[in-house]
């Protein structure tokens, strides 16, 4: 019989009494979910390792990679006892267990000298200091841990061979219900594009996101020249065979990486599939075109004049400008930097004309050029500060309801609604007619340009927006046209759809019901359309795939943008193996940020 020692299961559960003296029956909870039982060891290690049928159950709070190395320590447990009985005869004799407990062990290595060795690891191979937030590091430390003194890491050619395979295999599996659920709510491919001026090149980085979560497909390094775009566009065109043409809606690429060229090819084959700009580039761009108003860019210009001569030239002003408070979120800044520079100015009002009828000023003034004069008039004037409130007045609503927007999880729909509400804010201001009209012509004429028809059939269709006069807005039903003309090419199946459009916004049927009315803003989109929509259901069909897309890439940005692994990758290794391990690093990436929002951005690596 082996010796209590060799039971590595009593390490990790707390023992409290035994029933009777001697007895291999005893009290004890376990160290991991905290429940209590009553029982020899064949019950804590059944507990620990998920087995059934002796009473007890299945730690819950044990996860995958903990219980595979438990289940090492049972199975060198047993290789040890059948060592024992196989050996010399003396099975019964007992062998005491040269290895040092985990306790001794801990005794033996402060925590200070662990820290220490994971400190210089890091040190060492120059790793980014975020994968200590990394919820695969702590897998692998408690599963270290677990085992106790004598693991022996895996030779590299495993990692690179049958481990490799072995998770690309799990990671396969993993994906099988995400892919399954584009049949049925559709997907958005999410190009990413970044060009490497050097070499020139571009790596290419293909993703699928749907509501059940986003799957990294492949990177592609791309040669720049005249074939460039037909190799992108076949790359899109084997991604879009092996997602599904009718699964997916629609492709996001970065309008600065994308190509006439490549859109062209992609939709004639699959007219169906729409092409759309990144929300958030376009936002930027329609908020600068707004700066480019005639009335408002000498404003502009005349505050980047400040900021170059003065902001930067001052220390005292250029510290304090650096820590204003911000009045809205970073992505509100990011999408809006002339109104940003503006409100700064504006801000500094008061500090700017003390320092300008300053002595310091009268001698400072003297090194800049002759056209430092009309700076100082706007600083000690008031036609520029009119003129800086009158653009601030303009500016606020768009980018005060843009910071309540989040770009990168607002469904199609939302972005409309922001330009709706933004343009109701500043007339309620009372700005002038003129400067008005002026801005609802821009936004008219670019919006189509910027902004793909999807975000008009999504405002149409998004419960929550029932009843903004959709049908009545020209801009809008150009957009539910579009959409039509695109999704479907059979004129019957659109006369269907334009049908039940009318039945959705006459209330009809189950649409009109107490609790369809009731739940428009307390349901989520497609949840809606899933419980109300039953009666009209190629419409329903339409809702849930369109109310279902993202609409921006710049999630991904931040974190494949700098993605040097790729080519460091496929320049060591052989070219399959290169591919799956790209595969499998940045799925498990996507994992990482699904397990929770605290550890989202621990595998920018």
């Amino acid at each position: 019989m082996p010796s209590e020692s060799d039971k590595w299961g009593w390490k990790h559960v707390s023992v409290f009494g035994g029933f009777d003296k001697g007895s291999g029956t005893k009290r004890w909870k376990c160290n991991y979910c905290s429940l209590r039982y009553n029982g020899s060891y064949s019950r804590v290690r059944a507990h620990l390792l998920g087995s059934t049928g002796v009473g007890v159950k299945s730690c819950p709070a044990i996860d995958r990679s903990l219980r595979d190395a438990l289940q090492i320590l049972e199975e060198e447990r047993l290789a040890r006892k059948k060592k024992r009985i196989s050996g010399s005869g003396k099975s019964s004799k007992r062998i005491r267990n040269s290895q040092p407990s985990l306790s001794s062990v801990w005794k033996a290595s402060p925590r200070e000298d662990i820290d220490d060795s994971v400190a210089r690891f890091f040190y060492a191979n120059g790793l980014n200091f975020n994968i200590l937030n990394s919820p695969y590091f702590h897998d692998m430390a408690k599963a270290i841990a677990a085992f106790g003194p004598g693991y022996e890491p895996p030779p590299v050619e495993k990692l690179s061979s049958s481990f490799l395979h072995k998770e690309k295999t799990r990671i396969d599996k993993a994906m099988g219900p995400i892919r399954e659920s584009w049949l049925y709510t559709g997907c958005t491919i999410l190009c990413l594009n970044r060009l490497d001026c050097a070499l020139g090149s571009f790596s290419s980085n293909v993703f699928v996101s749907s509501p059940r979560g986003f799957i990294f497909l492949q990177t592609l390094e791309i040669n720049e020249g005249n074939k460039a775009d037909n190799v992108l566009a076949g790359v899109l065109n084997n991604v879009i065979m092996e997602v599904g043409p009718r699964n997916v809606v629609q492709i996001i690429m970065h309008p600065r990486h994308s190509s006439k060229s490549s859109e062209s090819l992609i939709q004639s084959k699959f007219p169906q599939i729409f092409w759309s700009p990144c929300t958030s580039y376009s936002i930027h761009m329609l908020m600068e075109d707004i700066a480019e108003l005639d009335w408002v860019k000498p404003i502009v210009l005349c505050a980047k004049g400040i900021e170059q001569y003065v902001l930067t030239q001052h220390s005292s002003l250029s510290v304090f400008s650096q820590n204003l408070k911000e009045s809205f979120g970073p992505t509100s800044v990011k999408l809006s930097p002339s109104y940003r520079l503006v409100q700064r100015i504006v801000e500094l009002k008061q500090a700017l004309q003390e320092l300008a009828l300053s002595e310091e000023w009268r001698q400072w003034k003297l090194t800049f050029p002759e056209d430092f004069l009309s700076i100082e008039a706007a600083i000690l004037g008031n036609e520029f500060w009119s003129g800086a409130h009158m653009v601030l007045q303009l500016f606020e609503p768009f980018v005060r309801l843009l910071g309540l927007l989040n770009i990168d999880e607002c469904i199609i729909g939302d972005v409309y609604n922001w330009r709706v509400q933004a343009l109701e804010a500043v007339r309620s201001k009372g700005i002038d007619e003129i400067i008005l009209k002026q801005l609802e012509v821009l936004i008219e004429n670019r919006w189509e340009t910027l902004f793909s028809p999807l975000h008009a059939t999504g405002y149409i269709l998004n419960p929550r927006y029932f009843g903004k006069g959709q049908c009545k807005d020209k801009s809008i039903m150009r957009g539910w046209k579009a959409t039509l003309e695109r999704y479907e090419c059979d004129g019957t199946d659109r006369r269907v759809l334009r049908e039940q459009i009318s039945s959705y916004w006459r209330l009809e049927g189950s649409l009109g019901e107490e609790d369809a009315l009731d739940c428009r803003d307390k349901m989520d989109a497609v949840a809606w359309w899933e419980n109300f929509g039953s009666e009209t259901p190629q419409l329903q069909t339409l809702a849930i795939k369109i109310l279902s897309q993202i609409s921006s890439i710049s999630t991904f940005q931040v974190s494949w943008y700098e993605n040097s692994f790729c080519r460091e990758a496929a320049n060591s290794l052989e070219a399959d193996i290169a591919a799956d391990l790209l595969f499998v690093r940045n799925n498990l990436r996507l994992q990482g940020r699904k397990i929770g929002n605290s550890n989202s951005s621990s595998v920018r690596t």
